[in-house]
């Protein structure tokens, strides 16, 4: 009986690095070419996330994992994300100038449109393509905003890390993300290839539904 027991434990074992192994190999060849079942692979890499991470951390820097699993995510989410109705735009804080006079509330910065900072255009841009914009001080915040509006989508702008983190926190919410990562990381003084974001959103086109509101009207 117990020989029976290591043996099925052993070959769990075996299978578990096989997949998680598998999962990974496929999340990197995400970033150059379309790979096949790329959501069950990121469900693989989501499962196995902890142990895997534990070992980048020793062996590899954890960003490129990050960073792959974004990439897996993505490829995976497109097509649902394109069939949302209601879609939040998701950017970081670190974006914005240092002299920033926007007040913060626990739904994130309120843009004032002063000019000094990507969001002044941004949020027209935003209300243009039809999202909900929310300028976050990180991803606790993103709790408050979920609960303030009913969206099954959101497009999310930052590092990998927040980006693959965020999107492994909506996935239980049953809220659709796909992601556009920052040309840098850190706390301040952030940028995103602005271009690269106006075509993700071309791309996607307006959300399928008649009863946006934009962050003006809510304000």
């Amino acid at each position: 009986m117990y020989e029976l027991i290591g043996i099925v434990i052993s070959m769990t074992i075996v299978v578990s690095v096989v997949l998680a192994l598998l999962a990974l190999l496929i999340s990197r060849i995400s970033l150059n070419r379309h790979v096949w079942l790329a959501g069950v692979f990121a469900d693989i890499l989501d499962f196995f996330y902890l142990p895997i991470k534990a070992i980048f951390q020793r062996c590899a820097d954890t960003r490129t994992l990050d960073t792959w699993m974004a990439s897996l995510k993505n490829m995976a989410h497109r097509s649902a994300f394109a069939e949302t109705k209601h879609r939040l735009l998701l950017t970081p804080h670190c974006m914005r100038s240092l002299d920033c006079p926007a007040p913060s509330t626990r739904f994130g910065i309120q843009c004032q449109g002063c000019g000094k900072c990507i969001f002044s255009k941004m949020v027209v841009d935003a209300d243009r393509f039809g999202y909900t914009l929310y300028i976050i001080a990180g991803s606790s915040y993103v709790r408050h905003v979920i609960k303030k509006e009913s969206a099954d989508g959101a497009l999310l702008v930052a590092c990998n890390y927040e980006l693959n983190k965020v999107m492994r926190a909506l996935k239980r919410k049953d809220i659709v993300t796909y992601g556009v990562p920052l040309l840098t990381d850190g706390c301040y003084n952030t940028e995103v290839d602005y271009e690269n974001l106006i075509a993700v959103l071309e791309s996607f086109g307006a959300p399928h539904s008649d009863n946006h509101r934009s962050q003006s009207e809510k304000s």
